[in-house]
């Protein structure tokens, strides 16, 4: 199956993952899920967003749920949803070597537009399946090239999360905490608050050589003091924040930017922590606005609170926290019971090509998330 995935949407130049929702590359995984699907006889369901889940029918009761996403960032890795939509799949093959019989149904998911690279929204597709967020709030969220959300899917029901009674999400882990304990999986604890916010600096276009730098309302300098200053912040603050996505108004070399939109990630450990360090970036850019004749206008784009996951695997391995935001935290909030899985990664590296993980440590992955799975199934 992995080697099914690897071609699809890769740079030839990066090697990374261009795999945006409802493109071609994307389009193509969602048609080899539901390929894979179809071959070991599960039944499909999907809504008018995208979501699908495949369903292994058996007993009866709450099902249980299982997989993750295949759309990627801008130039990702491969192994960053992918890899546990295809453990799903190899979960529920051992199983079936196991001679296991669920006592309840199985599902395998997959969510759209887990990244947030195409409508600016991460979780969109849990969000709407859960009910956290409405398709009307959704429909008229635009990619870069302005196409609307509505124009792409038609949006809406069935709800596909009603009588899901636990999910699990298998993930690689996004930095180095399973390699510093020499370990190949370990279980979430916990995922950090976490935001994305627009900051609109607006200022004066003029000439970059004939201007006088006393003259100036740049907004460009009001930008880059802000993003030095959340650097900082965070620094001071052990927590994390940066500023990845810049757009400039009129963007010409020999020309003082108009505007300048920039978007902040924050991430924190305690929803305390979010909004004093959000509140301390956006002190600092304004008193810096006021001294450079600019504006500011900052908007919250998404907010989400910590998630704590609670559900019992049953694993004797590590408990880890998380700083990534995943769909198995929107179902969580959604009051599903909810734990996620990580499989090592050797790198430390993702959201990037160099996002790596072995295979020994991918089947350690499927064993655990089988017998977890079996567990919760019984």
């Amino acid at each position: 199956m992995w080697s099914d995935l690897a071609p699809v949407g890769r740079s030839a130049s990066s090697g990374g993952y261009f795999r945006q929702p409802f493109a071609s590359a994307e389009r193509e995984l969602a048609a080899w899920f539901v390929e894979q699907a179809e071959a070991r006889g599960l039944r499909l369901e999907s809504d008018a967003t995208g979501n699908v889940v495949a369903w292994w029918d058996a007993g009866a009761g709450a099902g249980v749920l299982t997989g993750s996403h295949l759309d990627s960032v801008l130039d990702g890795g491969a192994y960053d949803g992918p890899l546990g939509v295809v453990s799903a799949l190899a979960a529920v093959d051992a199983l079936r070597a196991r001679g296991f019989a669920p006592q309840r149904p199985l599902g395998v998911s997959v969510f759209v537009e887990e990244e947030g690279s195409r409508f600016g929204l991460a979780c969109l597709g849990s969000r709407l399946a859960s009910g956290a967020l409405t398709w009307s709030a959704a429909a008229g969220l635009r990619d870069r090239d302005g196409v609307a959300l509505a124009d792409v899917v038609e949006g809406g029901g069935p709800a596909l999360l009603e009588g899901v009674g636990a999910f699990v999400e298998l993930h690689v882990e996004q930095g180095r905490d399973l390699v510093d304990r020499d370990a190949p999986v370990g279980v979430a604890s916990e995922i950090w608050p976490h935001g994305r916010y627009r900051f609109d600096f607006a200022g004066e276009a003029n000439h970059a050589g004939t201007t006088r730098m006393a003259d100036r309302r740049d907004p460009m300098l009001t930008y880059a003091m802000t993003a030095l200053a959340a650097n900082k912040q965070a620094r001071l603050a052990d927590q994390r924040a940066t500023f990845g996505r810049l757009e400039v108004t009129p963007n010409g070399t020999n020309a003082v930017p108009s505007h300048v939109t920039a978007w902040l990630d924050a991430r924190c450990s305690s929803e305390a922590a979010l909004a004093s360090l959000v509140d301390a970036v956006t002190r600092q850019a304004a008193e810096r606005a006021g001294r450079d004749g600019t504006t500011l206008t900052v908007t919250p784009e998404s907010v989400s609170g910590a998630v704590a996951f609670g559900l019992d695997l049953g694993l004797d391995v590590p408990v880890i926290p998380t700083a990534a935001g995943h769909d198995a935290g929107i179902l969580a909030a959604a009051g599903i019971p909810t734990a996620m899985l990580f499989v090592r990664n050797p790198s430390g590296v993702s959201h990037s090509p160099a996002e790596t993980a072995e295979p020994a440590d991918c089947l350690a992955g499927v064993e655990a998330l089988a017998d977890v799975l079996e567990r919760l199934a019984s």
